[in-house]
């Protein structure tokens, strides 16, 4: 089978294609014939920095095909059936992009006909985040479902990112009214076709009286993509108990300066997440409400629905990684099939 491997870190050159042998199934686990894999800007740190490798390593950590094997054990999932997966190379030498990928049962969601696998492969890291980011308030709920938002604001700093769009469209989808915040008029347009209720371009406009303005009571949970630049804005519009959930950091920030004062008076969560850590039943909540979500038909992409897609083959995996590291804008997907 085809793959895409690197044995040491660094630039996107030390990518290659190679033929290996094709994996097999154990018991509890699937093997799945990846059609669409995606690349995160995860998937590039990872291939730059870090601990020595021990054996090649596969990238890309999400994307979405058809079950090809089943393991011993396994009886819900049959082959031919369409399906998504997450966090294939974490801690594990095998990523999405290779034609064959076997993972634990666990990591392999099936996934509606209609849904289509650039939707599957879009899911993952963006989705499964923005679950967690939409999930951290103290009031809850600790699993989205539709309308379960109902009554919140949700503020979502970077609408057009892939978690930004994907916070947006499982926040809508969950009954909040959204506030999106961009950069420029493009991005406005990308966040509204997400399905943002409202725009706020942050460099033309005082933020702050603007989101205050539509959400004079104050936004109760805030999807943080760029803290250390904008803690004084989510203090100033955060209301009672919000909470902001922070999933980034800015390229050479390490530390962030939080208001104090204003924190304690409104009792704002500061919560900063990473999806790789999160508890199990957490991550088992947000798979679970994800899948809901698309059964629902609430997480489309493409231009139309606010998630540009850029596709490159199989071969050219180091220039979709170049892509990604360059910002953008949209998903970055790569057909294996």
């Amino acid at each position: 089978m085809k793959a895409v491997v690197y044995s040491s870190r660094g630039e996107s050159s030390v990518l290659r294609l190679v033929d290996r042998d094709a994996p097999h199934a154990g018991p509890g686990e699937v093997r799945v014939r990846i059609h669409v894999s995606a690349v995160n800007p995860t998937d590039w740190k990872a291939r730059r920095g870090g601990a020595p490798l021990e054996r090649p390593q596969v990238p890309n950590q999400d994307g979405a095909g058809v079950v090809d094997e089943v393991g011993e054990g396994v009886t819900d999932l049959r082959p031919g059936e369409p399906v998504w997966v997450w966090d294939a190379a974490d801690q594990r030498p095998d990523g999405t992009a290779q034609e064959l990928v076997v993972l634990p049962r666990r990591q392999v969601v099936a996934l509606p006909e209609d849904a289509g696998f650039d939707v599957g492969a879009s899911l993952g890291i963006p989705a499964l985040t923005a679950h967690h980011a939409l999930a951290a308030s103290a009031e809850g709920p600790a699993e989205l479902t539709r309308g379960s938002l109902a009554g919140r604001t949700v503020l979502v700093a970077g609408g057009a990112g892939a978690v930004g769009h994907a916070a947006i469209q499982l926040a809508v989808w969950a009954g909040a009214v959204v506030i999106a915040t961009v950069s420029s008029d493009a991005k406005a347009a990308l966040a509204k076709a997400a399905g943002a209720h409202h725009v706020v371009d942050y460099t033309a406009s005082d933020a702050a009286a603007r989101i205050t303005e539509l959400a004079p009571s104050g936004v109760d949970i805030v999807v943080e993509v760029n803290v250390a630049a904008n803690a004084s804005l989510d203090a100033a519009v955060a209301g009672p108990d919000a909470v902001v959930s922070s999933y980034a950091d800015a390229p050479g920030a390490t530390e962030v300066a939080i208001p104090i004062r204003p924190s304690m008076g409104k009792n704002i969560r500061w919560q900063f997440i990473l999806t790789y850590t999160i508890a199990t039943d957490q991550k088992d909540a947000a798979v679970r409400a994800v899948a809901a979500a698309v059964a629902d038909g609430a997480l489309p992409v493409g231009e139309e629905h606010g998630l540009p897609l850029a596709r490159y083959p199989l071969a050219e995996t180091a220039a979709a990684h170049d892509a990604v590291e360059k910002g953008f804008v949209g998903k970055v997907l790569i057909d294996v099939g």
